[in-house]
């Protein structure tokens, strides 16, 4: 297989002249093993008219490519090349691209990360998508001006909660079903799966939340009041300052196990280091980098 491909300048502005990408329908299985996760994804997008170029590409970096069908038609896997997975003669108006792959999990951080506490034996998985690693989660028209809606289904081990950028809903036996997201870009979907600790409230009519490994739950209860305090009070603040209300349906914040960044502004579930759960007695400058991390990412629930 060829190396990864970095996407050009050119090559996203071309895509995007071609192509209106409207919706996707993710579904993800967290129970196939402890190395990969079953990913299925229907892309719906339009090919505008009047274009020179109707050869394209969509972007997926899978364990396995199962099948792609284009339009109903099948498409044969070992033309992908590297990470690109060739779209040609397309016509223009609608299609529909499904795609089945089984994906790796990550152990660094990238994609679909995977840990299991030492402490209680329970196991985590949380997205971490910036700036390209959508494509090691589910296949995607990957670049940031090709907005979309997102459905997202997920299926997981029965004592797990499923969180996501929307609000989640439990259809029985493992099965979770996220909220139709606004139009955002590919790398700012979320999905952080596990047996996690959550203290939840409501603030302005919308559900807040705090989410843990189970192991810390005594640390994150030691400190909701004052997260939640925080929290409320930007929000306000931001209300204040923008014409704009926040746009999403709910608010969650996620203190994840090995994250490899300090915190990423995923809309509707901002995922943070669990290093933010104080273990002990810290100083007030620790307390107030907290405080000022949890300010950064939700200001960017309104812009950048």
């Amino acid at each position: 297989m060829a190396c990864m491909s970095v996407l050009t300048r050119d090559e996203a502005q071309n895509r995007a002249q071609l192509l209106d990408v409207h919706r996707y329908a993710i579904e993800l299985d967290l129970t196939t093993g402890d190395d990969t996760f079953d990913s299925r994804t229907l892309i719906r997008f339009t090919v505008l008219a009047d274009q020179d170029d109707t050869d394209t590409f969509v972007e997926v970096k899978p364990a396995e490519l199962r099948s792609v069908t284009l339009d109903g038609h099948p498409l044969d896997p070992e033309t992908l090349d590297g990470n690109r997975l060739p779209l040609k003669n397309l016509t223009p108006g609608e299609h529909e691209l499904h795609i089945d792959a089984a994906m790796h999990y990550s152990r660094t951080g990238e994609g679909m990360h995977r840990f299991t506490d030492p402490a209680d034996g329970e196991t985590y998985t949380y997205t971490q998508l910036f700036l390209d690693d959508v494509q090691r989660v589910f296949a995607a028209f990957d670049q940031p001006d090709l907005k979309a809606v997102f459905d997202l289904t997920v299926t997981a081990p029965r004592t797990w909660t499923v969180l996501a950028n929307g609000i989640t809903e439990h259809l029985g036996d493992g099965r979770w079903k996220a909220a139709t997201t606004p139009l955002i870009s590919t790398y700012l979907v979320a999905v952080a799966a596990g047996p996690w600790h959550s203290v939840r409230t409501e603030h302005r009519g919308l559900p807040f939340g705090l989410h843990c490994r189970r192991s810390l739950a005594p640390h994150l209860d030691a400190d909701a009041d004052e997260l939640l305090d925080v929290t409320r009070a930007c929000f306000d603040r931001y209300h204040e300052k923008f014409t704009q209300p926040y746009p999403f349906d709910s608010y969650d914040q996620a203190f994840v196990p090995e994250f490899n960044a300090g915190a990423m502004e995923n809309p509707g579930l901002v995922t943070f280091r669990d290093e933010f759960v104080f273990r002990s007695a810290v100083t007030d400058t620790q307390r107030q980098t907290r405080a000022m991390v949890i300010a950064h990412e939700m200001a960017h629930m309104w812009f950048g």
